[in-house]
């Protein structure tokens, strides 16, 4: 695996409430963004996205800076998240699939054996070359407003690439994983190289912050976690140490993971994150993280879609449940939803609570 470039030039934004609560110093103001801001909600999004299929659009460039730009002119938000998937680098490592509308990623041959595993082509950064490119013009376009890169972890890749889907028990990728122990570890240490590879070059075209997206991570206990994904997990944050650039750990269901993931993507001398879901309060999140850690989060995305008023006293529980968090140890705070955008959201209800965060 090729190390970072020692030479990349970082941005200096000294100015960003985002990398400030990152990196646990005292933002100007509360810094907020969202998960899949760039994309669902937005009509303007969604007029790009009828000339064009979800893949086409994460291979380019142009494409892919526009709709990382769009949330930015619309909100105001405080941080922009690279348009992309989290399958791009598998399907830029020659693994046939397709994102599939109201279904999500689909795999035409499924990994269920060595030899499929074996067949994993390393990732070649100019096989994601309109990635960093649009990087390179991101750079250019958002000013003081950082850019945050990101990956779907190991586990969650395997996951889909065992089922040949989405899926809701996992019942292929945790029966590998327990009785196929070998299988398993080679699968998840391909999986990591190609997500390094794909945050290395993130990294060195330029991006402000990464984020791990593992979903479906949730789903195990915490000792399978230890044991089959968190050395993998660990191992990408590892590698990325050297950028010093703000990393953060995200899933879906992790109350009972919290630490652990936290021990993934703390110690490794950058500023650590960790993504909170709704159903664990940022004060309790706190207690469970590893020291000096930062949390991000944690609006409940459905509370969106119930009403001006009822966004409005969410929001501000929020703000102050991340205060408790903060006088309990945690690191920072950055306000987020515990998921990514629904589809169906106003987007003026969301230029609005953009508002409101600020204004705590």
């Amino acid at each position: 695996m090729a190390a970072l470039d020692p030479m990349t030039t970082r941005r200096e934004l000294p100015d960003s409430s985002y990398l400030a609560a990152a990196r646990g110093r005292k933002p100007n103001r509360v810094p907020v963004w969202f998960m899949r801001q760039a994309g669902r909600s937005l009509p303007e999004y969604r007029a790009l996205r009828a000339k064009n299929t979800m893949m086409q659009a994460c291979f380019d460039a142009e494409l892919i800076t526009e709709i990382t730009l769009q949330p930015i002119r619309r909100h105001g938000v405080d941080a922009a998240i690279l348009f992309s998937d989290i399958v791009v680098p598998l399907r830029a490592a020659g693994i046939e699939l397709d994102i599939v509308p109201d279904v999500g990623p689909v795999i035409d041959h499924p990994v269920r054996s060595i030899a499929d595993i074996n067949a994993i082509k390393p990732l070649d950064p100019q096989q994601v070359a309109p990635v960093a490119q649009a990087i390179t013009q991101l750079v250019g376009e958002l000013g003081d407003v950082p850019l945050i890169g990101f990956a779907g972890a190991p586990f969650t890749l395997a996951s889909y690439l065992v089922e040949g889907g989405p899926s809701r028990n996992h019942e292929r990728t945790k029966a590998m994983m327990l009785g196929e122990t070998a299988t398993w570890h080679a699968l998840m240490t391909a999986l990591t190289d190609v997500t390094i590879a794909f945050l290395q070059t993130q990294v060195t075209a330029g991006v402000d912050a990464i984020q791990l997206f593992d979903s479906w991570a949730g789903t195990l206990s915490l000792a399978d976690y230890r044991t089959y994904v968190l050395p993998h997990s660990t191992r990408v944050f590892s590698s990325l140490k050297e950028a010093g650039v703000p990393m953060t750990h995200f899933g879906v269901g992790t109350a009972e993971l919290l630490g652990a993931m936290s021990e993934a993507v703390s110690g490794h001398g950058a500023p650590a994150v960790v993504g909170v879901d709704w159903r664990t309060s940022l004060a309790d999140a706190a207690a469970r993280v590893a020291p000096n850690t930062a949390l991000q989060g944690n609006l409940d995305p459905v509370v969106l879609l119930a009403g001006w008023p009822v966004v409005e006293r969410a929001a501000r529980a929020v703000v102050e449940d991340a205060r408790r968090a903060i006088d309990a140890g945690a690191a920072g705070h950055i306000f987020n939803l515990g998921h990514g955008v629904l589809p169906g959201t106003d987007p003026g209800v969301i230029t609005e609570l953009v508002a409101v965060v600020h204004s705590l």
